[in-house]
């Protein structure tokens, strides 16, 4: 019963990962690494498919790796969290102790972000 749940919630985070490809505002790194974790209690199949998938593979692999992210995909990410949160706090959201919350959440997110490993790009000889 836990697999199948730990199933649903794998499709889940993968289809808002779908969703943050075609809406820039919207993560897609921290969904799909959701999916893993999932996949990876639910389902081998799945999980196999996850990492070894065009689109996402390499973030998974990466990160189980522990090689950390581009600093483009930290750069991404950081703006999102920023952008996002701005709005709901600015237009969304009126209560002054939830808008306190969320800036803290969102400093947050960024300061873990900054904080996870830089993937080194290795240039190949040509």
């Amino acid at each position: 019963m836990l697999r199948s749940f730990y199933l649903v919630l794998g499709i889940f985070f993968l289809a808002l990962a779908f969703v943050g490809i075609a809406i820039p505002l919207i993560p897609t790194v921290g969904p799909v690494l959701l999916a893993a974790f999932f996949f990876s209690k639910s389902s081998e199949r799945f999980d196999r498919w996850l990492v070894e998938n065009r689109l996402f593979g390499g973030i998974v692999r990466d990160w189980r790796a522990g090689i950390g992210f581009t600093v483009r995909a930290k750069t991404i990410a950081i703006a999102a969290i920023i952008v996002t949160f701005t709005i709901s706090v600015v237009f969304v959201i009126d209560n002054a102790v939830i808008r306190v919350g969320l800036v803290a959440l969102a400093l947050s997110l960024v300061v873990y972000i900054s904080r996870l490993p830089t993937k080194r790009l290795v240039l190949e000889p040509v």
